[in-house]
């Protein structure tokens, strides 16, 4: 039992470097460089964290109770659409198609002056859920859809890794839940202090801070093309031998 909980807690740990990977940091730094607040930042990193958890708690919950078998093109084209979303974050952030969205869905969060950069960075939310209510539907669904997708990628790998581990499937179920708690912990965490940054060079310096948002765009399209290109010609995806590792 003592061996069984601290495998649970490693989990968490596990998690929470888990939201550390170079896709999801650079996914979540496309949304976060057009967020104002620390704390709305560090609400936009859980839900992406949430996101992620529901895909790999449901994928990695059918793979173990029902030993269900993803096929290695299947496990590629999920890996693949992590670099599609990644291209499609990158362009929408430099064509303006992003604020544009922002401005039209959330139009209260839409800062096109140092003054109102200032303005937002000093208002405060009444908890999380106004922080939430502030943020709006559009700007709370973007993360747990890139989440959700980010999620796929990994769910197979997470899966095998519990069932070679632990030998009991509801145990098994037991560490998903709190790897993706621990997801949700680091990703918060993580997107919050990139916060930090972002909201000081926008008070200060904000043409600095329109670079910081191009420079995340263009590192968002190029690790995009990059996972593209490995997983479709690297890995076989569009070739007539896939071969897929979950990872």
């Amino acid at each position: 039992m003592v061996s069984f909980i601290g495998i649970l807690f490693l989990g968490f740990f596990l998690g929470m470097r888990h939201a550390t990977d170079a896709d999801h940091v650079v996914a979540v730094m496309t949304i976060v460089t057009r967020q104002r607040g620390i704390a709305k930042a560090g609400v936009i990193g859980a839900l992406w964290g949430m996101g992620h958890t529901l895909t790999i708690f449901l994928v990695g919950a059918a793979i173990i109770l029902f030993k269900v078998s993803i096929p290695p093109r299947l496990g590629l084209s999920m890996e693949f659409a992590v670099g599609l979303m990644l291209i499609l974050l990158g362009i929408l952030n430099l064509t303006g198609v992003m604020r544009w969205l922002q401005g039209r869905y959330a139009p209260s969060l839409t800062m096109t002056t140092p003054e109102t950069i200032m303005a937002e960075t000093a208002s405060t939310g009444n908890g999380l859920e106004g922080h939430l209510r502030e943020l709006g539907f559009y700007n709370a669904l973007r993360p747990l859809v890139i989440g959700t997708v980010h999620g796929l990628a990994g769910s197979a790998a997470v899966a095998i890794l519990v069932m070679t581990t632990i030998a009991d499937p509801w145990w098994s179920i037991a560490y998903l839940l709190l790897f993706g708690l621990g997801t949700i912990a680091g990703m918060a965490a993580m997107t919050t202090a990139m916060a930090f940054p972002i909201v000081y060079t926008g008070r200060k310096m904000f043409r600095w801070n329109q670079a910081m948002t191009v420079g995340s765009g263009v590192l968002s399209v190029a690790f995009g093309m990059f996972i593209s290109f490995q997983i479709g010609i690297g890995g076989g995806l569009f070739t007539g031998t896939p071969h897929w590792t979950p990872r």
